[in-house]
């Protein structure tokens, strides 16, 4: 994963659901990564998540899956 042009940061190994889910993560399916393009909420608190060739993965609330995310290390949270 590299950062888009212009962008600095690290790339770290984050835990999300449905609620914590930013576009730009990129998710392993199959052994395959899939980049977050888009995403839309659905009733019960799950989102759709959209990837690049129109793939897309439906999340439940409940549902927990690591990705990783670019962050920048100088960023106070």
């Amino acid at each position: 994963m590299r950062p888009p042009q212009g962008q600095v940061g690290v790339v770290v190994s984050v835990e999300i659901d449905a609620g914590t889910v930013r576009r730009g993560d990129q998710v392993m399916i199959g052994g395959r990564p899939f980049v977050v393009e888009d995403m839309t909420a659905l009733a019960g608190g799950g989102k759709r998540l959209l990837f690049g060739g129109g793939n897309s993965l439906t999340v439940a609330r409940a549902t927990v899956l690591w990705a990783a995310r670019m962050v920048d290390p100088r960023r106070i949270p």
